[in-house]
């Protein structure tokens, strides 16, 4: 039924465009024409004989908008099935119909100076969203002051700018104006007059436009960036969060493009806020029949906030509710016929007294009257005595029955007029009730006027650390990309130390390869030395012998010559001892002879030559 209804107030301001004579009736050609978009943008099968068949018995001139409903009920909106369509595309396709016939924002207002156009057409097309979904379901589509007021204080808080309250009392008095409601191009033309104030820009204006459009018509209760915690990684990611009275939807990022899932809000969900852990704080969960869901707010306020929004969802959703916004405008509009109802209540009782005070007035002029025929009677009676001595009896009688005629009958009146008195009374307790009743009624209206800038400022507030999160946000970015790059530094840092690690390992093992073949080398060489010196020794033992053997040839011991033979001896007993030194020190010194060969040195230096001369002979062949 809500949607029929919103369906229905769009639908009218598209009828009404194309009555181009304001006569209350659209031609059949451009009915056809609105039913063929009708159909495309709410994506239900074409009839294109309908509309024909449907007025067969009319002639072919206009049709008025009670002619129009009973086809546009049949045909169109009974066949609409919910979420099969986009309430934008509908919105737009009305949008652009009536815009091109009553709204021109370039023209002269009644000052007849050309003010500047504040809004463009996306978002003239949104306060025109707003103002049909703020509207009564009442024909032609009107907005009262409070609601007017309510929808330009809203955007004027986004905006952080006051709202301009000596333009909007302006208009209020203007003579084309009611005060009790507006159209919608009256509306529009209020915001472009400049009410929202002149300080703020074309861009600051269509951002708030566009975020009260989000929250009221798109029905979103908020929306923002929380930590989730993974089922299957339980790893931490941040996530963009849209919450809807039905469901709770977290994307990659806040273009809403990429949903990486959605919580089925119902009865059976709870709230409940968890304690820190794991590194993060501003914990709560949600949870369901099948899963509980961990997240993680920026700070204890947002927790609050998120928490109150999603019970309220909830809540909304056990009680069968489809919209936060419908609920509230509800209530206003209780509220206000609550307003009308004490209003009228107090005419009347005004009314009533104004009566009462009329009859005792009444009264009261028949009462003086009495007391003045009382007077004028008296006044006669006194001069009936002086004419009329001999009749004062009878006349005081008859004078005496009327003056307890008249006791009487101001007695009556006396008991009358404390009846009136006592009623009276109770009618100014009655008024005094009433009035009390009313100041508690306005201090209740100044409570929640109060909770109102309460709840804008908490907003804003809100809107200011949303700023600085999206800051913090993309420092922490940049942080992180100096952070990977110095990372990737580090490892190319630290590959080129491994290769050059590598180098030195690969030179040391050929070092130390060199070393062994340098150490193998080295007791070859050794052990050379060693043959060496065997074979040396070897030479100098032959040496000698051949030494001993040539003596021996060449002095041959005769029976005479014993004394001549000594030297000889001692030449070859020095031979001996220097071919041992030789072999001893491996040098040609003469270091180990003894004592006694030094003293006979001069008699070897002079017998050594002719050794050697002999050793010679004998060496060579015969």
């Amino acid at each position: 039924m809500e949607m029929r209804a919103d369906l229905l107030k769009s639908i009218w301001y598209a009828f009404t465009s194309l009555d181009t004579e304001d006569s209350g009736k659209v031609s059949k050609s451009q009915l056809k024409v609105l039913s063929h978009n009708l159909y495309s943008v709410l994506r239900i099968p074409h009839d294109q004989a309908a509309l024909e068949q449907h007025f067969s018995d009319d002639d072919d001139g206009p049709v008025s908008s009670q002619g129009y409903m009973p086809y546009l009920n049949r045909f169109i909106l009974d066949k609409v099935v919910q979420g099969t369509f986009d309430k934008e595309e509908v919105d737009e396709l009305c949008w652009t119909l009536c815009s091109k016939k009553n709204y021109h924002p370039n023209t002269t207002n009644t000052t007849n100076t050309t003010q500047a156009t504040v809004l463009t057409s996306k978002d003239a097309g949104r306060l025109w969203c707003l103002f049909n979904f703020l509207s009564e379901d009442k024909y032609p589509l009107v907005l009262v002051s409070e609601e007017v007021e309510y929808l330009l204080k809203k955007i004027s808080g986004l905006m952080n700018v006051e709202l301009n309250s000596v333009d909007l009392e302006e208009f209020w008095t203007q003579e084309t104006v009611q005060r009790e409601a507006v159209n919608v191009w009256t509306f529009l033309e209020l915001v472009n007059s400049g009410v929202l104030g002149r300080g703020p820009g074309t861009e600051r204006v269509s951002s708030a436009i566009e975020q009260v459009y989000r929250e009221i018509v798109g029905n979103i209760l908020k929306e923002g960036y929380l930590w989730k915690k993974g089922h299957l990684r339980r790893n931490w990611t941040e996530r963009w969060f849209c919450l809807k009275p039905s469901t709770l939807c977290y994307y990659t990022s806040e273009d809403s493009k990429e949903c990486k899932g959605s919580i089925d809000l119902d009865e059976n969900c709870c709230v409940e806020v968890l304690p820190e852990r794991e590194g993060k704080r501003c914990m709560f969960c949600v949870k369901t029949l099948n899963k509980t869901y961990e997240m993680s707010a920026p700070d204890s306020k947002q927790r609050q906030e998120w928490t109150t929004a999603i019970q309220t969802a909830i809540r909304l959703r056990s009680e069968g509710k489809s919209s936060l916004h419908k609920e509230l405008k509800a209530h206003r509009q209780e509220a206000r016929e609550e307003r009308e109802k004490r209003r009228a209540l107090r005419e009347q009782e005004t009314q009533r007294l104004q009566a009462l005070q009329g009859e005792k007035e009444q009264k009261q002029v028949e009462l003086e009257l009495l007391k003045e025929a009382q007077r004028q009677a008296q006044a006669s009676l006194e001069q009936e005595e002086q004419r009329r001595r001999k009749q004062h009896e009878e006349l005081q009688r008859a004078l005496q029955k009327q003056l307890q005629e008249a006791q009487e009958a101001r007695l009556t009146m006396q008991e009358e007029m404390a009846l009136k008195e006592a009623e009276a009374e109770h009618q100014r307790r009655r008024i005094r009730e009433l009035e009390e009743m009313q100041q508690r009624l306005e201090e209740a209206l100044q409570q929640e006027i109060r909770a109102r800038q309460d709840e804008e400022a908490y907003r804003y507030a809100q809107a200011q650390l949303l700023a600085e999160e999206e800051e913090k946000t993309k420092a922490l970015l940049l942080l992180q990309e100096e952070q990977e790059e110095l990372l990737q530094q580090t490892q190319r840092e630290k590959q080129a130390l491994f290769r050059e690690m590598e180098k030195k390992a690969q030179s040391l093992e050929e070092a130390q390869a060199q070393l062994e073949r340098v150490r193998a080398s080295r007791h070859r060489v050794d052990q050379d030395i060693a043959a060496a010196q065997r074979k040396q020794r070897q030479a100098s033992t032959s040496v000698k012998h051949w030494n001993v053997q040539m003596t021996r040839l060449m002095h041959p011991i005769g029976p005479g010559d014993r004394r001549a033979s000594a030297p000889i001896m001692r030449l070859a007993s020095l031979g001996e001892g220097v071919q041992q030194a030789d072999g001893e020190n491996g040098e040609g010194s003469l270091g180990s002879v003894s004592g006694r060969d030094r003293v006979e040195r001069r008699s070897v230096g002079d017998i050594m030559p002719k050794s050697r001369l002999l050793h010679k002979a004998y060496s060579e062949p015969v």
